[in-house]
């Protein structure tokens, strides 16, 4: 078991991973401690090597703080962002910068039984072509769609797992701790922490991407409803047109604003003799279709800016009933879709101002995530960093265990 120092140095990682510098008065606010505790840590951790000195804080008017951050050398995380056709791995350093090129590979998750199997491979191969102490490595975080039951570690729409849950069969695999959650709860988790919504105390993140994912932010928390399942924003059903959506049910928001959706329509109209400059699209390779419309769009292509602008007006429409129910002050849009930046907005408010009350509505922001694609990513390193304290605690315990084995076999011997 770690001891509470250790512990209170841990927290003060994370705290330092989170804001980027920080003074040792602003430590002793976070963790509650007397400020001669903290200034005492913080120099263990200097001697250490774990954190450096940042300068000072602009003034005030009276004597500058002494700033400090960690260094982004020391402690690594692996990333894993999972949709329903592509996952990306990536390790990023404590300042979410990748020191290891990104990887892809295509694990799709729907009705497959060897999903889990494949996921398991893939990591373990990545994380040691990595070629980092295992020590140095934080944790493992994934963000996943589906119904991620977090404290199980289980997930009830895809990867399934057996007896064993899906974070005790990675972490016996590869030899790390391991967190997952749903793929737009880590989305809004990043714009909370790095994004557009940060300091933000109600706001709607929505995922575009082959559905359309929500997480919420109230009260400056992210809110998970009574069983870590709430933000379905692609199920609300909105349309009578007798499409069968993912979830068995008809109608739903997904039928008719997703990704999925406009590589299926451009892929329709290619069909039909519409004019584009969009070449090659194939349903066989979504991701690469889904990027080509979208540069198309954002290159001013007609064909391709009607597609995004008609999924946008029906994302806008959903955003009319969240506005009437949650009054926000902020949506954002990220995740995969958000790199057609501002060709979302008109749009969306065109949508909002049509089907919304204008006084509610009046206050709302709707902004393009500026973390793009990078937030799938973003979210699942701050999970694991969310989560530091007790991920060190399951690899102190693990340490114990393996010196107690080696310690018997030397007996032995």
């Amino acid at each position: 078991m770690l001891e509470k120092k250790e512990i209170y140095k841990r927290s003060i990682e994370k705290f330092l991973y989170f804001n980027k510098e920080m003074s040792c008065a602003d430590m002793c606010v976070q963790l509650d401690k007397s400020l001669p505790l903290v200034t005492k840590l913080v120099n263990e951790l200097i001697e250490e090597g774990l954190v450096v000195e940042a300068g000072f804080a602009q003034s005030t008017g009276g004597r500058r703080a002494q700033m400090f951050r960690l260094r982004t050398d020391l402690i690594y995380v692996v990333a894993v962002a999972m949709d329903q056709h592509v996952t990306r791995m990536a390790i990023l350093d404590a300042s979410n910068q990748l020191i290891v090129p990104e990887v892809k590979v295509e694990i799709h998750l729907a009705e497959n039984a060897n999903a889990l199997q494949e996921l398991t491979h893939h990591l373990q191969a990545f994380v040691q072509s990595a070629n980092l102490p295992l020590e140095k490595i934080a944790g493992i975080g994934i963000g996943m769609p589906g119904f991620v039951d977090v404290h199980e570690g289980r997930n009830h729409s895809f990867l399934p797992s057996g007896k064993q849950s899906i974070v005790a069969t990675l972490q016996a695999a590869i030899g790390l701790p391991v967190v997952i959650d749903n793929d737009s709860s880590l989305i809004a988790l990043a714009e909370q922490r790095f994004g557009e919504a940060k300091d933000q105390q109600n706001a709607m993140v929505i995922n575009v991407s082959w559905g359309v994912g929500l997480g919420l932010i109230l009260n400056g928390k992210l809110f998970r409803g009574d069983n870590g399942f709430a933000g379905e924003f692609s199920h609300i059903p909105m349309f009578t047109n007798n499409k069968l959506c993912s979830c068995g049910k008809m109608g739903c928001l997904e039928t008719e604003a997703s990704m999925e959706v406009i590589v299926n329509k451009a892929l329709q109209g290619i069909a039909n003799g519409s004019l584009t400059s969009i070449k090659n699209l194939s349903k066989d390779h979504l991701e690469e279709a889904c990027n080509a419309v979208l540069q198309a769009a954002g290159k001013g292509d007609r064909f391709a800016v009607e597609l995004v602008s008609e999924v946008a007006y029906n994302i806008g429409r959903g955003v009319a009933i969240l506005i009437h129910l949650l009054n926000p002050g902020l949506v954002v849009l990220s995740g995969r879709g958000s790199i057609a930046g501002k060709l979302w907005l008109a749009p969306i408010q065109q949508a909002i101002n049509e089907n919304s009350i204008p006084k509610l509505a009046e206050n709302t922001v709707i902004k393009v995530s500026a973390l793009g694609k990078e937030a799938p990513l973003i979210g699942p390193a701050a999970l694991v960093m969310d989560h530091y304290e007790e991920l060190q605690k399951i690899t102190a315990k693990k340490t114990v265990k393996i010196a107690k084995t080696v310690s018997r076999k030397v007996e032995t011997i």
